[in-house]
């Protein structure tokens, strides 16, 4: 499938013409398994990698397919023998599905290699699978399968055919994607038709589908494409842009096929342009590319483009050699029309140096090889006149007549196609300049109607202009005054909402200092008698110790058992006394306003000691009890004012709640809940913050605003006084001037905030 070089006037068209069909077989990859884009190395190590771990026989084989597909734009080998080893899991497992998909592979790789027949014999065999699945989605793929194979043997009429079934399915089942690929090679079937204008639009159509997707793998196979009809069209400089965008994104999706396909067309592209260096440096490139990847057939046709850029350059021999390696690539293909091309160009080359005699037989071997393709194009009409001049020069004048009424009636037929090609660019030049009036015309009755307006608001204009000099300085006047009323607004509205929130606090301090007043005199009134209360019931309890020892009562089972009863309930009093010796004596420190010595301590380490101190005194009392915490300490954190005493009580009520909050929540919690506790500490602008957060039980909205109040609790009664948070709260926000604030969500988490004063720092 390379290029040909038939005279010594370069003639560009038998360059353009042969890659069309390596252009169709790019298109048909990414159609077989549309669903599963190549991303080069990276794809194949993930799949690999997936591969390994999946249990299910259907899924492994699924993602070989896949894999499959991936070796197809990369290594021919490769994709050829996981292939078969996939056929044969299949097989070995009944999924005929997934036989069915890895035999469109094997079509796909037999059809690159040139064994046409197996290729069909596998499509046959998916064909079958497929009617027995009633697959939709196969068939469809499947009729792709069968044009790249009719288009890889040069049977352009059957390719159509199979591509049109293709797209039928497509249209049933609804599939975008699909049809998207459909698009593309119907494109390419009207290319082959010389109908640029109609390949153009479908191409248009699948890039604006790919762009709106992000696919980048399909949009470098469509603009490779694209380049191609420009320089069908003779416009190669956008031909050399598409090609060049086609390149970019190939190297970005690593898609080293269309890579390669890109190299050799722009090497086509300078040709025509006769820059024979860069021409032949292009189909080097190509040729490196066609064989790292396995690809017989375009690694020929790059050879033969290298072999005529060479004999345009004048390095026959050079050429001629290149050419005979050529020809062992070639015929490995068995795709005719690189043979074709290969032959004809090592006979051009031979015609060059004269060696008339010599090139008749590659020049007739190469027609061999094109029996039963319906190509007919100028490379063939030049190859033609080669020969015919040939058999001129050897004396052989009748096969040399015939040989030029042959070259004759080729060049008849591409005036013919050139015609076509010429009405059909004249007729996109027609319809564009029809856009173009349509659009002038429009344009022209705006514009009318545009001066209109313009007298009309010419005319308003003038009387405007009056009216607003009036309203600009009346506007500027109200300005001026709004300006400053808002800012006495704003500063009135600032200052009343200060004054209202002094007034809250001074309201809550005089109900706090009330309170703290009424309690103290209450526990101290309190706390005489509930002395005695307890003195006596331990003196009590002694008492019926000696009574029920003494010899006589020993004997007398009733008044021991009698002596048994009072003793109960003389411990039961001395519980609950000493219970109210403890409310009492919180009462006494709640009202005490005399805080501690204030020293320079570490906040951070003092956090952590008294965290340590809750969790091992909770351990203490439930040996079943086991709950996580951590710290998130700011480094470097100045040390702080405080009185360790006071902070520490503050810290010590905050964690024994938030332990209490996760050791309640884990008696009803499911098996995978882990009772934790977090704590933090950092540095803001105005303040230094404490956080403590808990993913206990939460606190309800309903007591939220309670949790401050002496003896508000929602423990049970016994477990707590409900003054731990009220004392916190004054140690806080009146012997510290700071304040502590509450999130929380009910069956999810409570988070204290304390937050000191910056002065406080050292």
């Amino acid at each position: 499938m390379g290029s040909i070089r038939k005279n010594i006037a370069f003639d560009p068209l038998p360059y353009v013409q042969s890659f069309f069909l390596p252009l169709i077989l790019l298109l048909i990859i990414a159609v077989v398994f549309a669903e599963v884009p190549a991303k080069g190395q990276s794809n194949l190590d993930s799949l690999s990698k997936l591969i390994k771990k999946e249990r299910s026989d259907t899924a492994r084989i699924n993602l070989l397919n896949k894999k499959v597909d991936s070796f197809i734009e990369s290594n021919l080998d490769s994709a050829a023998k996981l292939g078969s080893s996939t056929i044969i899991l299949a097989q070995k497992i009944k999924y005929l599905k997934g036989e069915a998909q890895a035999r469109e592979n094997m079509a796909t790789i037999y059809s690159f290699q040139g064994n046409f027949t197996v290729a069909e014999q596998n499509l046959q065999a998916a064909k079958r699978i497929y009617i027995k699945l009633h697959d939709q989605l196969g068939m469809a793929r499947l009729y792709s399968g069968y044009g790249l194979l009719y288009g890889m043997r040069a049977k352009y009429d059957s390719s159509v055919i199979a591509y049109k079934k293709s797209i039928a399915f497509a249209i049933r089942i609804k599939n975008d994607k699909l049809l998207n690929r459909a698009y593309q090679n119907i494109a390419i079937s009207y290319q082959m038709l010389s109908n640029y204008s109609q390949a153009l639009s479908y191409f248009q159509k699948a890039l604006m589908f790919s762009e709106r997707q992000h696919d980048y793998n399909s949009q470098s196979y469509i603009w490779l494409n694209m380049g191609l009809t420009y320089n069908l069209m003779d416009d190669l400089s956008r031909g050399r842009q598409a090609l060049n965008k086609a390149i970019f994104l190939a190297k970005k999706e690593k898609i080293r096929n269309v890579e390669l396909y890109a190299y050799s067309n722009l090497a086509v592209i300078y040709s025509k342009e006769r820059k024979h260096q860069l021409a032949y440096e292009y189909a080097l490139k190509a040729i490196v590319i066609g064989r790292e990847t396995g690809d017989l057939g375009i690694t020929a046709a790059s050879m033969s483009k290298a072999v005529n850029a060479l004999a345009d350059m004048g390095k026959l021999k050079q050429a001629y050699q290149l050419g005979l390696k050529a020809l062992v690539v070639a015929d490995s293909s068995k795709q005719p029309y690189n043979i074709f091309q290969v032959y004809a160009a090592i006979g051009n080359v031979l015609k060059r140096e004269s060696l008339y005699k010599q090139a008749i037989p590659y020049l007739e071997k190469g027609f061999a090889a094109m029996k039963g393709s319906d190509i007919v194009d100028e490379s063939n009409g030049n190859a033609y006149a080669d020969l015919s001049a040939c058999y001129e020069q050897t004396g052989d004048y009748r096969k040399s007549l015939q040989a030029y009424k042959r070259a004759s009636e080729i060049t008849d037929s591409i005036r013919s196609v050139q015609n076509v090609r010429k009405a059909t660019e004249l007729n996109m030049n027609y319809e564009f300049d029809k856009k173009q009036q349509l659009q002038h015309a429009e344009k022209e009755k705006q514009d009318a109607a545009n001066k209109v307006k313009q007298v009309i608001l010419f005319a308003g204009l003038m009387l405007f202009v009056l009216l607003f000099i009036v309203s600009v300085i009346a506007y500027g006047m109200k300005q001026r005054a709004n300006r400053l009323l808002k800012s006495q607004k704003e500063e009135l509205e600032s200052t009343l909402l200060k004054l209202k929130n002094a007034q809250k606090q001074l309201v809550q301090s005089e109900k706090m200092a009330s309170l703290g007043e009424l309690t103290a005199g209450i526990a101290h009134e309190i706390q005489n008698p509930l002395n005695f209360v307890n003195n006596f019931s331990e003196v009590s309890m002694e008492l019926t110790d000696e009574i029920s020892s003494q010899p006589s009562v020993k004997s007398n089972a009733e008044a021991i058992s009698l002596a048994s009863d009072i003793k109960l309930n003389l411990g039961r009093i001395l519980y609950h006394g000493r219970r109210a010796d403890s409310i009492v004596k919180g009462m006494l420190l709640h009202s005490n306003s005399n805080s501690g010595e204030r020293q320079q301590v570490d906040l951070n380490a003092l956090a952590e000691e008294y965290l340590r101190l809750s969790y091992h005194g909770l351990r203490a009392k439930d040996k079943t009890f086991n709950a996580g915490f951590s710290t998130d300490f700011k480094a470097d954190l100045p040390k702080v004012s405080i009185s360790p005493q006071e902070i520490g009580r503050v810290l010590l009520n905050i964690y024994n709640n938030a332990f209490y909050a996760v050791k309640q929540k884990q008696k009803n919690a499911e098996d995978t809940y882990k009772p934790f506790v977090e704590v933090s500490t950092r540095l803001t602008t105005n303040a230094i913050e404490i956080r403590i957060k808990d993913n206990g039980t939460g606190i309800p909205e309903t007591v939220k605003d309670k949790i401050f109040q002496p003896f508000f609790t929602t423990k049970p009664t016994g477990e707590g006084s409900g003054l731990g948070l009220s004392i916190s709260y004054d140690i806080i926000n009146k012997g510290y001037g700071g304040t502590i604030g509450i999130n929380s969500q009910e069956g999810e988490f409570t988070e204290f905030i304390i937050m000191l004063p910056q002065t406080l720092l050292a």
